[in-house]
């Protein structure tokens, strides 16, 4: 049997049975049962969907013939915004499948893995994420609406936004080292060790495209580090040879056509500042700058940089020379208007106001234990450090701090006194989610968070909402 049978067959494959209500209740017939609802609930799924071929159906019943209790929930869904509590009893494939059928897909992505419903303080350890292969996950992203994206040795594994589907493809990478998500089936990867960066079509397995910076000495040029803003795409290439770098940028609504580079530095003798390369690219949006941060670990300890660029003009609009205790690892944060870093020696976490960035005055100031000195261990080595939100992140060995600020009286606040801010941390999840070997990657899509480690081939899934 057909999907659709009935009389009256129409083009769109809805069938129709005579009806007299010209009020604006809409009923239809689904599979043998009889809904009623109206027009502008079913102008909520849109002007592509069936349901808004059904709402124009005026003076016939429409006939489809699917699952009913399917449609029950799905329409519930299109009336609150919210999957009633009898979807439990379903499987979340069956409800995909049937709303991509109605043409409203959107609607329950919306509903089940919004960014909105991220809370970090009530988030736990809710399932593993098992990978082929015996390689560890070396790099992970993700895209807002939380879709997946893996590379583990010299594979990429993807994983829906429900993390139902998964799908591996194979590049031509030893191993992948920079890894970041364009869209749900595209995806930016290149490599310290392999000439080019590759766009890769994770859904039909191929390299779309390969971007490469043709430097000085005509040599290959590896990828450092790979970032975005709304419109462009950020790269940062070093030659083979090591002698010359520099942060390349593409045009995302162009067909990634090279618009400008940024930072470009050839290398002389012991111009030790030039010979970094930027290894994490961040855009800040609430400045519209990108931030370029590397290090280098030399005799005389980590020394690094963190520069600040206007890609309009290609200038650098501020520089922090990190030398006395370096970061390990450094973000920005545009909801609290900062920048965060873990020094490598003291494993300390850091703040500094983006407002003084253009000031003599922008200086560091420890959140935890301003007393500590370094002690020559390295105690931040490895640590990773995240913004999401109003929150901060660092991972130290197998669990993550959380670090939020603390509400105070304005009145009692001197909004331009940076020092004056209080930050508190918090160990997340519960006790049994604690330690375990070293994070090495942690990133956040939708409502959840991923987490890698050290030796382990799966992905953990944290999560605030519980779903499906």
């Amino acid at each position: 049997m057909p999907p659709f049978a009935g009389s009256n067959a129409s083009s769109n494959g809805v069938h129709h049975h005579d009806s007299n209500s010209n009020s604006n209740i809409v009923t239809v017939d689904v599979g043998g049962h009889l809904f009623q609802t109206t027009k502008q609930t079913l102008s909520l799924a849109g002007s592509k969907s069936l349901f808004s071929k059904i709402s124009n159906s005026d003076n016939m019943i429409p006939f489809i013939d699917r699952d009913p209790e399917l449609f029950s929930i799905l329409l519930s869904l299109l009336r609150t915004g919210n999957l009633p509590s009898k979807a439990k009893s379903f499987n979340i494939q069956d409800l995909i499948f049937e709303s991509q059928f109605y043409g409203i897909e959107n609607l329950l992505v919306n509903s089940q893995s919004n960014p909105s419903q991220f809370d970090a303080f009530n988030l736990e350890k809710s399932s593993l994420l098992p990978l082929n292969g015996r390689d560890s996950p070396t790099s992970i992203s993700t895209t807002p609406y939380g879709s997946l994206h893996i590379a583990h040795g010299s594979k990429v594994t993807s994983f829906d936004w429900s993390l139902q589907r998964k799908s591996t493809i194979l590049t031509q990478f030893t191993a992948i080292d920079s890894l970041f998500a364009l869209s749900p089936s595209i995806a930016a990867a290149g490599a310290t060790d392999f000439s080019g960066l590759q766009i890769l079509d994770l859904e039909r397995g191929f390299v779309k495209e390969t971007l490469n910076w043709e430097n000085v000495t005509k040599s290959g040029s590896t990828v450092q580090a790979i970032g975005a803003s709304p419109d462009h795409l950020f790269t940062s290439f070093e030659s083979s040879r090591r002698n010359s770098n520099c942060i390349m940028v593409y045009d995302l609504n162009d067909s990634l056509r090279p618009v400008t580079k940024i930072g470009h530095y050839e290398i002389y003798g012991a111009d030790l500042d030039s010979a970094i390369p930027s290894t994490k690219l961040q855009w800040v949006s609430s400045h519209n700058l990108l931030m370029a941060s590397g290090s280098h670990s030399g005799p005389s300890g980590v020394l690094g940089n963190i520069k600040f660029w206007d890609i309009r003009s290609g200038n650098v609009v501020c520089e922090l020379k990190e030398k006395a205790d370096c970061f390990a690892d450094v973000t920005a944060s545009n909801a609290l208007g900062g920048m965060f870093k873990v020094g490598v020696n003291t494993g300390e976490i850091f703040f500094a106001d983006l407002r003084n960035m253009d000031s003599d005055s922008n200086s560091w100031i420890c959140l935890g234990d301003g007393r500590k000195v370094a002690n020559g261990k390295k105690e931040g080595f490895g640590c990773k450090i995240e913004s999401h939100g109003n929150q901060v992140f660092c991972s130290k060995a197998g669990n993550l701090e959380l670090w939020s600020e603390v509400a105070m009286n304005r009145a009692e606040r001197d909004e331009s006194d940076s020092s004056e801010r209080v930050f508190k941390k918090n160990l997340m999840g519960r006790a049994k989610d604690m330690g375990g070997n070293r994070i090495t990657n942690f990133h956040f899509g939708g409502s959840k968070m991923f987490i890698t480690r050290k030796d382990q081939q799966c992905v953990e899934v944290w999560s605030s909402v519980r779903g499906f």
